[in-house]
């Protein structure tokens, strides 16, 4: 075997250096890539695990989404103690940025500019509860820094949590909805896989005259927004609407297992039996308790919502055909 002379050592010697620091470098921009990579949106079909989780908690039954009861507004320390002592399984509060400095999520809602409790201190209190929360925004700017302070209590949140926000023209609305686009690229966050996103319309009603109910566009506009969405979706919808409504939002929970509905109203609604999705009603609305009972007859009960008062609520179970 040839002897290798000392030009050929130090090429021999150069290269092997040159291999090492390669793979070094190689090693060392893996392990940072892997730990600082951006988490990924998780690309994965999810289900409304709502009716799952208080069901596990004994705290409803039967999988009847009816059973679920809501606090509302609980925009205010006061609210927050009171809904996290009633019987109540979820608890919606608004969310708005602060318009004076410092400028941070608040719960208020419009015309309200200002609040007695932050976004973060509100979630203090939730964590350690086991009530679900339905966060309802009122403005896109709110939206991006609220999702921050949410994804860092996760971990810690035992309940079910929902993303609401107006992001289409509905029924007779006059506000303006949030830019669906620009809502959730800012609400789809790769810590929000588990979320329901409650997405609805803007609507209006009024009094001694015909409201028009959903119609065969918006539901197939919002269709068409939610198609891609990963996540489960509930739409919440006005009670006095839904008497003129029900081919169209029917049509809408059949084309996919992760839609469902949420009818509601709100504390001073005109009592009268009614309906649900989620199911809504405004301060002069009037609906009838009775034609919510095609909903309730036709359509999967784990599927529907009803955000109603407990005199509604009762009603509504006393109804012959419930």
């Amino acid at each position: 075997m040839a002897v290798l002379n000392s030009p050929s050592l130090i090429r021999l010697f150069r290269a092997r250096v040159i291999v090492l620091i390669l793979t070094c470098s190689f090693v060392l921009c893996v392990v940072w890539n892997l730990e600082n990579k951006t988490p990924e949106i998780s690309t994965e079909l999810m289900t409304d695990q709502t009716l799952e989780y208080f069901l596990s908690q004994g705290k409803i039954q039967v999988k009847d989404a009816a059973d679920i009861e809501w606090a509302h507004a609980a925009n205010s320390k006061n609210k927050i103690t009171e809904a996290l002592q009633s019987s109540a399984h979820m608890i919606e509060a608004d969310i708005l940025l602060r318009s004076n400095d410092p400028k941070e999520p608040i719960m208020a809602h419009p015309p309200e500019t200002d609040s007695d409790v932050t976004l973060r201190d509100w979630l203090k209190e939730v964590k350690a509860s086991d009530k679900g929360i339905k966060l309802d925004f009122k403005s896109l700017t709110a939206v991006a820094p609220s999702m921050v302070l949410l994804d860092e209590v996760r971990a810690e949140l035992r309940g079910p949590v929902w993303i609401n926000a107006d992001i289409l023209p509905g029924p007779g609305g006059k506000a303006t909805p949030l830019d669906p686009k620009v809502f959730l690229e800012a609400a789809v966050t790769p810590g929000s896989h588990g979320d329901v996103l409650s997405l609805g319309w803007t609507t209006g009603w009024t009094a001694d005259t015909h409201n028009p109910g959903y119609s065969w566009e918006m539901v197939r506009e919002m269709e068409a927004m939610c198609r891609t969405l990963r996540h489960p979706v509930t739409f919440p919808v006005r009670a006095a609407l839904l008497a003129h409504s029900f081919s169209q939002l029917h049509w809408l929970l059949q084309q996919s297992d992760r839609y469902s509905l949420t009818v509601w109203i709100t504390l001073s609604v005109v009592p009268s039996p009614r309906y649900s999705l989620t199911i809504w009603t405004g301060h002069t609305d009037v609906f009838v308790v009775k034609d919510l009972l095609p909903y309730r007859s036709d359509i999967d009960k784990t599927r529907i919502y009803y955000d109603l008062l407990d005199s509604q609520r009762t009603q509504l179970k006393g109804l012959t055909g419930y």
